[in-house]
This record gives C-alpha cells, sequence and structure tokens, in this order.
C-alpha cells in the first residue's frame, strides 16, 4: 500500500510541481526545486507509484461476455497533466484559435480550477490512479485524485440525452469496435482546463476516445478533441497507462485543509513550444 504520507504532501507538492514549480522564476523567488519533485509533472505521489507497476504483463484478459476486460487499477499519464502539446504526434502543435491561444498565456496557476478543488474533465489526469469497472452495460471509472470522482460510461446502446445540463466530465456513452472501447462524451461545461498550463475548451467540445488494452498491465488510448469554439480542427491526443498491482485507490478529497492556493505563483511553462 501505497504511503499516506503521499496524500498529505499532494498539494503542496504535486500542484506545486504542475503549476508554479513548472516556471522556474515563479517557484519560490528562484530557490532550487524541491528533492523528488518532476517540473514536467507528477511529483513525489506519481513517483510512489513505479514500484507498483505490473512486472509483467501476460495476455489481454477477457470478461465474461468475451470483450477485453480493461478492470483494474491504472497509474496516470504525465503526458496529460502538465501540457497535453507533449501528447501529440511529434512535430504537431495544438490547433489553437487566436483567442485560446491568448487565453492560455494569461492564465495564471493559482486561477487554475484543479488548484481549488475542482475536477478535471476530460482529458486532464492527476498524478494519482484512477480505478475502471467493467460490467456489460456499465464502465465506471473512479478517480482518485483531486476531488476523488468518477466517471459513468452507459454501454447500454442509449444516445445521450437531449438538453443536457453542461458539466465537468459530460454525458459519455460507449461501444465496442473489436477489442477497442470506444466512449463518446458531449455536454461539457467550459470551467475546466485541458491542463496545468491553461489550454481552454469551450461547451462545444466533443471527445472520442478510444481504449485498447494491449496486454495483462497495460491501457494504451487515444483523445480526440473537437471543439470548434476554441481551436481550428480536431486533434488527438496518445496515451498510456500501466496497470497497478498490490494496491487499491485511496480516499482523498483536495478540499480538506486546502492552503495551497494563496501559495502559488507564476504560470505552468508550456513543455514545448
Amino acid at each position: 500500500m501505497r504511503n499516506n504520507l503521499a496524500r498529505s504532501i499532494f498539494t503542496a507538492l504535486s500542484l506545486g510541481a504542475l503549476f508554479s514549480l513548472c516556471s522556474s522564476p515563479a517557484f519560490g523567488q528562484g530557490q532550487p526545486e524541491p528533492s523528488g519533485v518532476n517540473p514536467a509533472g507528477g511529483g513525489v505521489p506519481m513517483r510512489s507509484l513505479e514500484k507498483l507497476k505490473a512486472k509483467s504483463s501476460g495476455p489481454t484478459p477477457r470478461a465474461a461476455d468475451g470483450k477485453p476486460d480493461l478492470s483494474g487499477i491504472w497509474g496516470p499519464d504525465p503526458k496529460m497533466i502538465g501540457d497535453i502539446a507533449v501528447a501529440l504526434k511529434p512535430g504537431e502543435k495544438l490547433p489553437l484559435q487566436p483567442w485560446a491561444l491568448k487565453l492560455s498565456k494569461e492564465r495564471l496557476s493559482k486561477d487554475d480550477p484543479n488548484a481549488s478543488c475542482l475536477p478535471s474533465g476530460i482529458p486532464r489526469q492527476s498524478p494519482f490512479p484512477f480505478k475502471i469497472i467493467q460490467t456489460p452495460k456499465l464502465i465506471v471509472f473512479l478517480i482518485e485524485g483531486n476531488v476523488h470522482t468518477y466517471r459513468q460510461v452507459f454501454m447500454d446502446g442509449s444516445a445521450h440525452p437531449k438538453d443536457l445540463d453542461p458539466s465537468w466530465f459530460g454525458d459519455s456513452r460507449g461501444k465496442w469496435e473489436g477489442d477497442t472501447l470506444v466512449v463518446d462524451t458531449v455536454g461539457f461545461n467550459d470551467k475546466f482546463w485541458f491542463d496545468g498550463i491553461g489550454h481552454p475548451h469551450t461547451e462545444k467540445l466533443h471527445v472520442i476516445e478510444r481504449y485498447r488494452r494491449t496486454d495483462g498491465g497495460n491501457l494504451n488510448y487515444e483523445i480526440t478533441i473537437d471543439d470548434p469554439g476554441a481551436y481550428t480542427r480536431p486533434f488527438t491526443l496518445y496515451g498510456h497507462s500501466p496497470l497497478l498491482q498490490n494496491t487499491e485507490i485511496m480516499e482523498y478529497f483536495c478540499i480538506e485543509n486546502n492552503q495551497d492556493v494563496a501559495h502559488i505563483l507564476g504560470k505552468g511553462a508550456p513543455a514545448k513550444e
């Protein structure tokens, strides 16, 4: 089981690593980074997961209905935390509209909804694990980090409801295409940031995720973002999560004793320009 110390230092180190520490002039007025903190995102809690990765993979497990079984506890992908631009194919850039580019440059880390313990939305991840529970009619993502929340993916063939109230994770409907789980999500609000440096979106956001468990120990996914309100064209992010063993997601509520916002300085630096 992971050391509970990782939980108590999340907001102090993880948020700092993701935001203020990404910009060296902003951290502690030029002081060196704390030992163990990765300025590219993650920090101590994420590093503590390394020893929990499955040592061997084996074949892809199957559910009773013959579909790949995605159930398990999965580690986060750092590319989905600090700057999603690093999750693009090499050489690609985020196709931001001018207003969205301007806004992302102006946003400060202290204004990140994540810093105030609000949900991450999609595709952003936290530096903590998530758990997938799979049934034929419903797949649930239990998310340990930040607000300790969940996502539901309805697998019953139903369509998105009309007149959805905008929400942090939207409304997700899934289906199987061979061995790939395809999740279609709409109905987002425009409140969350795509990543730690503040890439925005609008309520026109439409996300299609493709999950594939390539073997027993690895989960690969492609996330296609289509938001004509903020981007000039759709783009796709590529991620990977390792299976974690001999652990369980832990109860964690960011809002409890959250004193970090007043101490977050500056702006996170892009992973690449």
